[in-house]
């Protein structure tokens, strides 16, 4: 015992409990995204599947992200970002790039539904992560009062709480939901693409994020019953609206009248 309270009183016994408290956090905090994590299922891709993918990706995607999806200094790993990443940014077209910049653009898919399924696939097989999501949560069928809220907590100081979308730092946006797939919607909360952080089913369980999908269609379907939005931005385009208008209307009457009165 006595050799023990020694040890405590050791001038590095402070930062050997720090260290440890430090590794049983991090082990705790891993096992527990883990298990919060949409995993994907390799049941929902045939082998055939996977081989296709194997070769689409070798020879459109293998230049940036090298043979294997391990990653080079041109792109990143996709080791474990799983089908639904994959199936967001080439349904999307932002994947492959057509430019480098800060941010990937949303363009024509050039690849089509088939061979998109395909190269989820292979990258699936790398690697658990989330999975595409399956019909019953894109069905817009959700509570779209708790949507609303859930998006003005969770997306709505980028995204804009009418999702007309919003700039970014560095050149980089928050881009625009109307006219976007629930799919790929729902496929941006689980996977985080570009500046936007993920929401694991610990932040927004899988209801909520079918609540979030039919709010944004609900709104897209109403669209704007003031009539112009005026791009959505808000009191600084309104105001800005209102002053350019109302000015050019005075100077117009005043014109007006001081013709008249010569």
């Amino acid at each position: 015992m006595k050799a023990l309270s020694q040890k405590r009183r050791h001038p590095l016994a402070a930062i050997a409990l720090l260290l440890m408290g430090l590794l049983l956090t991090g082990g705790l905090y891993a096992v527990a995204t883990t298990v919060n994590q949409a995993k994907a299922s390799t049941t929902q891709f045939s082998a055939s599947d996977t081989e296709e993918g194997e070769k689409l990706f070798a020879a459109n995607c293998a230049t940036c992200h090298g043979m294997g999806a391990g990653g080079t200094h041109d792109g990143p790993s996709l080791v474990g970002v799983g089908a639904a990443a994959v199936d967001f940014q080439v349904g999307t077209g932002r994947m492959p790039m057509q430019m480098n910049g800060p941010q990937a653009y949303k363009k024509p898919a050039q690849f089509n539904e088939q061979q998109t399924h395909q190269l989820a696939a292979y990258v699936a097989s790398l690697g658990a992560g989330p999975a595409i999501p399956e019909a019953g949560v894109l069905d817009e069928q959700g509570d779209a009062a708790k949507g609303g809220e859930l998006f003005r907590t969770n997306c709505a100081m980028c995204h804009n709480a009418a999702a007309a979308g919003g700039a970014l730092t560095r050149g980089k946006f928050a881009p625009a939901l109307a006219d976007v797939s629930g799919k790929h919607i729902y496929e941006a909360m689980v996977t985080g693409p570009q500046n936007m952080p993920v929401f694991s089913d610990s932040n927004i369980t899988p209801e909520g994020k079918r609540d979030i999908v039919t709010f944004l269609k609900q709104i897209e379907a109403t669209g704007s019953p003031g009539g112009a939005d005026l791009g959505a931005l808000g009191p600084v385009s309104e105001g800005l609206f209102v002053w350019i208008a109302g000015l050019g209307v005075i100077i117009a009457f005043t014109i007006w009248l001081t013709s008249r009165t010569s």
